[in-house]
C-alpha cells in the first residue's frame, strides 16, 4: 500500500512550503513585495487536496482493517465443518479413556471431520456424547461432525466380534469357538499356539497355554488377529491371577504357581459355587494328610477324562481308568497333581484354589447333576454311600452320567 499511495499522492508528508509549481514561483519572483499573497491565493485548495488524500488513505486503511476483522470473525464464529454425508470407509477406534478432544484430533487425522472444534461443538450439543464407548466404528471421509457424533453415541454401531468363552474349556474347545465366531480358521489360531512365546504366558506355564486362555466375554475389533485375541485372553488371566494374588497364595500353600493353577482347573471341572473352596480343600488334604484311604491319590474323574481326550462324564468304569493307567493325568494310578491344568478355570475357581475352605474332608460326590448338589465327608464308608446315591440318580433321573 505504501508504494501505491506514494506514487498516487506525492504530497503526503511533504513540507507545505515546498508545494508549488513553476508558474507560482514566477509570480512570486516578479512581485515588488515578494507577492506572498500569491501563495495565500492557492493555499486553501492545496490544503483541501491534502485532506482529501488523507481521507482516501485513512478510509482505505479502515476498510482493509474492517474487512480483515470480518474475515477473522467469520473464521472463529463457526468451526470448519464438512457438509457430509461423506464418502469411502474409515475404521475408527475410540480408545479407552479418550477425551472428546482426543477423539476429535483422531477423527481429524483420519480425515473424518474438518476440525476438532466442529466435533467438540457437536459433542457438546448432544447429551448422549458422555456415553461414547471405547471400540471400533465404521465412519466415512469428510462427514458432518453432527453425523459423526450420532454414530458414536449409539453402542449398536460398534464394529466387533463378541465371543463368549465359558469356564472349563480346553484349548482345543476354545479355538473351535473362536473360529466359529470370527473370520479366522482353526488353523490360523493353531499357528499362533505353535509359537506360544508370543502370547505372554508366565514362565511357569512352560509354553503350554492349557488353563491360561481365560474364560470371559470378549469384544474383538475389526483389526484383531488370532495372535491379539489369544494374547487378550492371557492378559485377562493375568488380571484374575493378580486379583487372587496367585503367586503369594501358592507359596503359602506349598505349591508352585503352576501347581495352584492345576488345582484351580480341577476345582473348575469338579465343582460349582460355594462348593469350590471345599473341593480345593479336599485336594489339599489328599495330597498332604496321611494316613487316609487314598493318600496321595486324588482320584479326580475329570483328570482321567482329560487323559481319555473326551468331555467329562460323571461315572468312570474301571476299564476306562485302566486304559490310561500310564498317563500322568490318571489320578487313580498316579500320585500327586497332573502335570498341567486340564482346562481353563474362571475367577471363582482360581480364588477357591488360592483360598480353600477349612475342613477335614477327604471325599466328595456330586449326587445330583442337575442341581449340582455335592456331599463332603472324611469317612470312606459315607463316601461309598454317596457313590451309591449318584449311581441311583444316573439310573433313574439322568442320561448325563
Amino acid at each position: 500500500m505504501t508504494d501505491e499511495h506514494e506514487s498516487d499522492h506525492p504530497v503526503l508528508g511533504a513540507d507545505p512550503d515546498d508545494l508549488h509549481d513553476p508558474d507560482e514561483q514566477d509570480d512570486r519572483m516578479s512581485s515588488p513585495s515578494g507577492h506572498r499573497a500569491g501563495r495565500k491565493r492557492r493555499s486553501l485548495p492545496g490544503c483541501l487536496a491534502v485532506l482529501v488524500a488523507l481521507v482516501v488513505i485513512v478510509g482505505g486503511f479502515y476498510y482493509a482493517v474492517t474487512w480483515g476483522l470480518d474475515k477473522v470473525g467469520d473464521q472463529f464464529s463457526s468451526a470448519a465443518d464438512y457438509d457430509g454425508p461423506g464418502h469411502g470407509k474409515v475404521s475408527f477406534q475410540v480408545h479407552p479413556g479418550d477425551s472428546a478432544t482426543e477423539i476429535g484430533r483422531n477423527l481429524k487425522a483420519a480425515g473424518v471431520v474438518a476440525s476438532v472444534d466442529a466435533f467438540i461443538d457437536a459433542a457438546n450439543a448432544n447429551p448422549d456424547s458422555s456415553s461414547i464407548q471405547a471400540g471400533y466404528f465404521s465412519l466415512k471421509k469428510e462427514m458432518a461432525a453432527d453425523d459423526v457424533v450420532t454414530i458414536l453415541v449409539d453402542p449398536s454401531n460398534l464394529v466387533k466380534d463378541t465371543v463368549t468363552i465359558p469356564e472349563g474349556l480346553r484349548v482345543e474347545d476354545t479355538v473351535a469357538i473362536l473360529a466359529a465366531k470370527t473370520k479366522f480358521s482353526k488353523k490360523d489360531f493353531e499357528k499362533v499356539l505353535d509359537r506360544p512365546d508370543q502370547l505372554g504366558l508366565p514362565g511357569y506355564a512352560e509354553g503350554n497355554p492349557e488353563g491360561y486362555l481365560f474364560p470371559a466375554t470378549y469384544d474383538f475389533g475389526p483389526d484383531a488377529t488370532p495372535a491379539s485375541m489369544l494374547t487378550a485372553m492371557v492378559d485377562r488371566w493375568k488380571q484374575a491371577a493378580d486379583d487372587a494374588d496367585l503367586e503369594a497364595a501358592a507359596a503359602d500353600l506349598g505349591y508352585t504357581p503352576q501347581e495352584l493353577m492345576t488345582v484351580a482347573s480341577l476345582v473348575q471341572a469338579e465343582g460349582r459355587g460355594d462348593d469350590m473352596p471345599k473341593i480345593a480343600r479336599v485336594i489339599d488334604n489328599r495330597l498332604e494328610i496321611e494316613p487316609n484311604p487314598s493318600a496321595g491319590f486324588l482320584q479326580v474323574d475329570a483328570s482321567v477324562n482329560y487323559a481319555l481326550d473326551r468331555p467329562t462324564v460323571a461315572v468312570l468304569t474301571q476299564d476306562e481308568i485302566d486304559s490310561v493307567a500310564d498317563s500322568p493325568y490318571n489320578t487313580y494310578t498316579q500320585k500327586g497333581l497332573p502335570p498341567t491344568p486340564i482346562e481353563a478355570p474362571g475367577d471363582d475357581a482360581i480364588a477357591a484354589a488360592a483360598h480353600p475352605a477349612d475342613g477335614p474332608w477327604f471325599f466328595y460326590v456330586t449326587t445330583n447333576l442337575r442341581t449340582g448338589e455335592t456331599k463332603f465327608t472324611d469317612s470312606y464308608d459315607e463316601f461309598l454311600q454317596f457313590k451309591d446315591e449318584l449311581q441311583q440318580y444316573c439310573e433313574t433321573q439322568s442320561d448325563r452320567c
